[in-house]
Parts: C-alpha cells; structure tokens; sequence
C-alpha cells in the first residue's frame, strides 16, 4: 500500500479508555509506508486523526469494494478458538529465527497452510485467502491461495516449504514437502531479481532525497540474492545463512556503508545471473502435479478428520 493510497480500516480504532475514535470501515489515507510487514503504517482519517495500523488491520479502498459486490476476498484476523485454525495442517517459523540472524529481541514468525472444510469452500461464504493472527505473529495461507504464490516462485512462499523449522505438519503436509522441488524452476530468477532491484532503486532514491536507509530491509534484500543463486545452482532453497551471518548482521547494524554494500550486492547480481545462465531448472514449474495434489488435498477435506 503505497503512501497516498485510500484505504479501509479493518478494526476500530479506540483509545485506551475504550472510547471509540472510528468504526471498523473507517475510510482514512496512508501517510507512511513501512518496508516490510513487520511494522505499522501510518493512516491519517479525514478527521484529522493520525494512527497506526499492521498491514492485516487495512486493505485497499479499492479492493474493499471488490470485496462488497462479491468479487474478492479479505484476509480474516484469528485467534486460536476460531474453527478455522483447527483446519491448519502446516506451521513453521520463518524470519530471522529462521534464517539463523535472530538475537533476544527477535520475534518468532509463524507460516504455513489450512485447508478449510469442503462444504465451507462450496458454501456462498467462501473462505478467506489467508488467515492471520497478529498476537502470536501467525498468518497461514489457503492451501489454493499458497501453491499459486509457490507456482510463481514467491520468495516467501517457497522458504516456508524449506523451513528447516517446522512445528506442524500432517500427512497431507508431509506429501507436499516431500514434491516441493516441482514448485522451483526459472521463474526465481524474475520473481526474485525483480522484487531486489525494485527495492533497491527505492532505496537509492530515499539516500537521495533523505539520506536514510532501513538497514535491516537492506539485509534482507542481500539474503534473497544469495538464496535466488543457490535455489537456480542446487535446485533448493537455503534459508539458513550462517555462512553469511556476520557479513548481513553488520549490514542490519548500519556498521557496513552503502557504498561497501552496494559493491557486494552488484557482485551477488553477477553471480545470480551466471547461476541463471547456467540453471538445470526447468523453464516452468510442473503445473500438472500441482494441480493433482490440490485436488486430492479436496477430496481429503470432505471427511471429517483433518487429513
């Protein structure tokens, strides 16, 4: 969401007290936009009220209207005693605890998938596309929804299929993780090169225009690269990076200047390109056991246990 961008609330906004300030469906503008979604954005309501809100808590105006007539969906915010949360068959950790970068103050970051009851799927309700729950730092996506984003090589998807820490997995997670390598082929290159350079040229322009960087956005968009180039070389994804740790916690900790890091992201770009020249994987992932899994991962949601 970018700045600029109208928006609706998906929560009331209320002071401590407990009095309301605005309704769930309060329509305000974003002033800020946050680098990742991990931190709050900045709203401002056409009273004049200013808050902060997690990405969860907001959806596009557009989209929110989309959603009105019938011809979308919004994410819904979960605690542990909703019944769709019963319908989780993968968990895992991702984020710094994953990557091995974490340290005491580093949350612990919760993925995975559900697979919702077939007559709720059939129902006029639908289910939503995604799941999350901002207390425990949970989000899960809908088993659909997920291998799409895993299709087209979405970098957050396909970590959490190479978490090396997983806390959930049912039979039916166990199968998928078993095939994972059919969800890679060249499209890591284009999914993973675009979103880097995007970000780092948005970067640049905040060192012109401010002369600040989020160092710990930097850190990340470093550790894509090096991930993107063994994925397209190895035909899997790291996620852990102790090889790399010291080099990425001083870029996270500003003690590595841009200039330095720009130098070592040029040279990583050089190496992401030879190992795409180079790549044995396919040219595209394989639809067609994709698609096979998800149709037995719906004949398996008509019985009653969780498969």
């Amino acid at each position: 969401m970018a700045v600029g961008s109208q928006v609706v609330s998906l929560v009331e906004i209320s002071e401590s007290n407990g009095r309301v300030l605005h309704p769930e469906g309060s329509v305000g503008v974003v002033l800020k936009s946050p680098s990742d979604l991990e931190h709050s954005y900045r709203v401002r309501f056409p009273d004049g009220l200013e808050w902060s809100l997690k990405h969860s808590q907001l959806v596009l105006l557009a989209r929110y209207r989309e959603t009105a007539s019938g011809q979308g969906e919004l994410r819904t915010n979960l605690t542990r005693e909703d019944p769709l949360y019963s319908r989780v068959i993968y968990r895992c950790v991702i984020g710094s605890r994953a990557y091995g970068l974490d340290d005491d103050l580093s949350d612990t970051d919760y993925r995975g998938i559900f697979l919702p009851p077939a007559d709720l799927q059939w129902s006029l309700y639908g289910v939503p596309g995604q799941l999350e729950c901002d207390e425990t730092q949970e989000a899960y996506w809908e088993i659909q929804k997920f291998i799409v984003l895993a299709l087209k090589a979405n970098p957050n998807v396909l970590e959490c299929l190479y978490s090396p820490l997983v806390e959930l997995a049912t039979p039916l997670a166990e199968e998928l993780l078993t095939m994972r390598s059919i969800f890679l082929s060249k499209l890591v290159y284009q999914t993973f090169n675009g979103y880097v350079m995007s970000q780092f040229k948005k970067m640049q322009s905040d060192i012109r225009n401010h002369g600040t960087v989020k160092w710990k956005h930097v850190m990340h968009l470093v550790r894509l690269l090096i991930a993107g180039t063994h994925a397209l070389r190895e035909g899997q994804v790291p996620v852990r990076v102790e090889n790399h740790r010291e080099e990425l916690l001083a870029i996270k900790r500003g003690e590595t200047s841009w200039n330095e890091t720009e130098k070592w992201r040029k040279s990583l770009h050089q190496e992401f390109e030879s190992a795409f020249r180079n790549t044995a994987l396919p040219d595209r992932p394989d639809y067609e056991r994709a698609s096979a899994f998800l149709i037995r991962a719906r004949r398996a949601a008509m019985n009653g246990e969780l498969p």
